[in-house]
């Protein structure tokens, strides 16, 4: 039977590469993939810069109360130096960070102080104000922010603003 019709070795493929269509699969799949990723990778970072300044201000609000303990009044000054001067406080922000505060002397106390601090890398900051105290911007601009997570301090009240 010789002759008639193909043989059984040419009908074998050799078959060592992939379809164009499998690879327009695999491009499809990596674009969906990526354009799922990398708004979720900005967003990760803005919330991190976000955790920075809270942390930044919490900080802060350590320093401020632990000075109101020892002086029965807030600080009239916040210094980067370790040991700051007289009447302020030592504390320095995160690299990155950046600091506006507002003490505000009272008579014979400190009535309060405020604290805004802006991330180079985002167009949010956060702000904090306690007691007798005009806020600084951004503060002054917002509602109210009560989700930053800063700790409480019963002798004053805190109002937390973010700058959306």
């Amino acid at each position: 039977m010789t002759g008639v019709g193909p043989q059984q070795g040419d009908i074998q493929m050799n078959r060592k590469g992939f379809t164009l269509i499998e690879l327009l699969i695999v491009v499809v799949i990596i674009g969906i993939l990526a354009a799922i990723a990398i708004p979720k990778f900005a967003n990760t970072k803005e919330k991190a810069y976000i955790a920075s300044m809270k942390s930044d201000l919490r900080n802060m609000v350590t320093a401020e109360e632990a000075y109101f303990a020892d002086s029965v009044k807030y600080s009239t000054n916040v210094q980067c130096a370790n040991p700051a001067p007289a009447g302020s406080v030592a504390w320095c922000a995160t690299t990155g960070n950046s600091l506006q505060a507002n003490p505000t002397v009272g008579t014979g106390t400190q009535a309060g102080w405020t604290v805004a601090i802006k991330n180079l890398n985002t167009a949010k900051s956060c702000a904090i104000y306690v007691g007798a105290v005009t806020p600084v911007t951004p503060a002054a601009l917002v509602l109210f922010w009560n989700s930053c997570g800063l700790p409480e301090v019963s002798h004053s009240a805190k109002n937390f603003a973010p700058n959306r």
